[in-house]
């Protein structure tokens, strides 16, 4: 897929990851749309990079069928997510440890399904933004692992009531295997973990081989995008040493 002119929706594009990822789409010649809670981040980002740019919360279930049926776009990228408290289980509260289920998974449960009802028109691709706490856990982050597994399923699901419609359109999740700083999450899981060992966070993330930058992040999820050998895979974990690799493939 030739991503020159395709209409590109990315939540939490403002920042992090989101903004890696949107940096490597206008490289491309997409016409992304970055949707973020924050005006003065979407200022920046809309003038430095010339992206058109909405003001919205990723949770409120209006924006998510107002915004996808304004821009009619042909790709979605839900990225937006929250930072998590970290603590171990037994230091938690129940709103700490429920943040990313009130945020992450929300967001997912309304995108989603406005992708499915409005619908998106066939050939649109959906991203799921998920995480490697979804294939390990992650013990620091409360419920951050299971909120990042569901919306892996969330994906699946969504394939399936896709399938059983004949809407034509492909939903796929995406799994960094490796904490990255400079993400907010990221930062906070790293420094967590490093802090209980007595290290440095930059220490901490080493043990996951080469770096995957936000923009290193961005340039390949665009290579799952273009390239036909990820066009009917599900599941993409993405690390700096191995690159895309298929953790699910098509189901039967």
């Amino acid at each position: 897929m030739s991503l020159r002119d395709k209409n590109v929706v990315v939540t939490g594009g403002s920042r992090g990851l989101g903004l890696g990822l949107v940096e490597a789409l206008v490289e491309q010649g997409a016409s992304v749309t970055v949707v973020a809670r924050g005006a003065e981040a979407l200022d920046a980002v809309g003038a430095r990079l010339g992206v058109a740019t909405i003001a919205a919360d990723v949770t409120d279930e209006d924006a998510a069928y107002r915004i996808l049926g304004e821009v009619r776009p042909d790709i979605v990228v839900l990225n937006a997510g929250a930072t998590p408290r970290m603590g171990r289980l037994d230091r938690l509260t129940w709103e700490d440890f429920s943040v990313a289920w009130e945020t992450d998974v929300k967001a997912g449960f309304y995108w989603l399904q406005a992708a499915l009802n409005l619908p998106l028109k066939p050939g649109s691709r959906v991203f799921v933004g998920s995480s490697g706490a979804a294939v390990t856990g992650s013990q620091m982050s409360g419920g951050y692992g299971g909120s990042k597994r569901m919306l892996w399923f969330m994906a699946k699901y969504a394939n399936g009531v896709a399938q059983e419609k004949s809407l034509g359109i492909r939903f796929q999740a995406i799994v960094p295997r490796q904490m990255i700083l400079g993400t907010g999450i990221g930062d906070a899981a790293a420094g967590a973990y490093a802090g209980s060992m007595g290290i440095t966070p930059e220490q901490f993330v080493t043990r996951f081989g080469a770096p995957m930058p936000p923009r290193a992040f961005g340039d390949r999820v665009v290579s799952v995008l273009e390239d036909p050998q990820y066009a009917d895979g599900v599941v993409f974990g993405l690390n700096g040493d191995a690159g895309v690799t298929i953790m699910e493939g098509a189901g039967p």
